[in-house]
């Protein structure tokens, strides 16, 4: 090994002792980060990082937290994997207590809050953005409790907002996809079309373009984050058209059900996991997919809740957004296995016309798709040393680099510049491999 090479190892374990030491010390600094868009519209987006110093007191009272729930906690999906997220978190810590409340809806959202306040729960924490303008209006009559919103955008000094990313990841999974299909047609399974969505499936035709350019993406809205039946209704609507590969976001493993489903009929549809681990409902098609760790945002949160770092006066800014590098999600549909083994093999067997350079200055030319895979995430600040994850804080390559043309054959990216958080988080047009509904954006 070359002294280049160690040395790039030493400054990886070095990050990851003070990423660690960070994550369980007491915090006595303050992370703000505010995204501001430079330029006219299409214009690089610049993220401005501010840090100041707090003083929190050595030990906090007891912190009652209360999570709201849009779904059930066993659809193995979004709900879930808050729920077991904030059961990690309270298991840590003696001086937590939280409750939760499941399948809410938006129109109660308001109610329940009130009533978890009443029973003298300060911190409230509301999981869908349809809650989005109900916590504000509860966060704005509360101003003594504390209250943080996951996926949207809108703040008050008492309301910060989270989100744990999943683009990279389904960039990842379109490579994979692009290199495992025969027929050429990649599905995905769309809940609702928001913007979170849109770049997300982008992300994966972005992916799958790399390794084959004659791929499309075909996608079915279903209009539901959690429903079996037409999640089912709408995978087997795109395995009738020729579709071989699958990807989704719903919140149950039915689309990885119905592909292992026609696996067993002898007919080859792959699919990948979202959400949760989900190779136990496909074992034979189960590709990969994303996993999330909200418990990676929760204890940061609440254990800077508890030290005095976050209140109820300083969260006008607090925007978390945090993809590989965090840790806030993983590549794979098992813990700790990026790649199902039954098809590092197939993703070895094609190869890329690409050069690519590891952060640690190594070069890798023509590489098959499963190399191809474990260097770009090593390039988004996430290395699979083969037993554990290891996170370096840089992103030397982004799936949304152009340039990138639209479905309408508009330049929407130009060459060498990266897309910004503010133009990801409304995105609301399709890449140009993408064959779905109209967006009007």
């Amino acid at each position: 090994m070359s002294s280049t090479q160690w040395a790039a190892i030493s400054v990886i374990l070095l990050l990851v002792g003070v990423s660690l030491g960070y994550f369980y010390a007491p915090h006595r600094t303050v992370t703000v980060t505010k995204t501001t868009a430079y330029g006219q519209s299409g214009a690089t987006t610049v993220t401005v990082t501010k840090t100041k110093t707090v003083s929190p007191s050595s030990k906090g009272k007891k912190v009652r937290a209360a999570f709201i729930y849009v779904g059930p906690i066993g659809d193995i999906g979004w709900t879930y994997a808050h729920h077991k997220a904030k059961e990690m978190v309270d298991k840590k810590y003696d001086w937590l207590e939280t409750t939760q409340v499941e399948s809410v809806a938006p129109a109660d959202a308001a109610g329940v809050m009130e009533q978890l306040i009443s029973q003298g729960y300060d911190v409230i924490f509301t999981t869908s953005f349809d809650f989005m303008d109900p916590t504000l209006e509860e966060a704005q009559k509360h101003p003594d409790k504390i209250f943080w919103h996951c996926s949207g955008y809108k703040r008050a000094p008492n309301m910060g907002t989270y989100f744990a990313e999943f683009y990279q990841i389904y960039y990842l999974d379109g490579l994979m996809a692009g290199a495992l299909t025969r027929s050429k047609k990649l599905g995905y399974v769309a809940a609702h079309l928001t913007p979170e969505v849109v770049r997300h499936i982008n992300a994966y035709a972005l992916g799958a373009k790399e390794v084959c350019p004659s791929c499309k993406v075909y996608v079915r809205e279903i209009g539901a984050w959690y429903d079996p039946t037409k999640a089912r209704q709408a995978a087997e609507s795109l395995i009738s058209q020729g579709v071989d590969v699958l990807a989704f976001t719903e919140d149950s493993p039915t689309v990885v059900q119905v592909a292992e489903e026609h696996f067993q009929r002898g007919e080859r549809v792959l699919a990948f996991g979202h959400y949760s681990p989900m190779e136990k409902f496909g074992k034979d098609v189960c590709v990969s997919g994303q996993i999330v760790h909200w418990e990676v945002i929760y204890d940061d949160i609440l254990s800077k809740i508890y030290s005095g770092a976050y209140n109820n006066t300083n969260l006008q800014d607090v925007d978390y957004w945090w993809k590989l590098k965090e840790g806030a999600v993983e590549l794979g549909c098992n813990y700790n296995e990026p790649v199902n083994p039954k098809f590092i093999k197939d993703l070895k067997s094609v190869r890329v016309n690409e050069t690519i350079q590891l952060p640690n200055g190594t070069i890798i030319k023509n590489p098959d798709v499963y190399t191809l895979v474990m260097a770009r995430l090593a390039q988004m600040g996430a290395i699979w040393t083969g037993k554990k994850w290891r996170f370096v804080n840089d992103e030397t390559f982004d799936p949304f680099t152009g340039p990138i043309y639209d479905s309408n054959g508009k330049l929407r990216v130009l060459p060498g510049q990266r897309i910004g958080h503010d133009e990801l988080w409304s995105m609301q047009w399709w890449v140009d491999n993408v064959v779905g509904p109209s967006l009007g954006g």
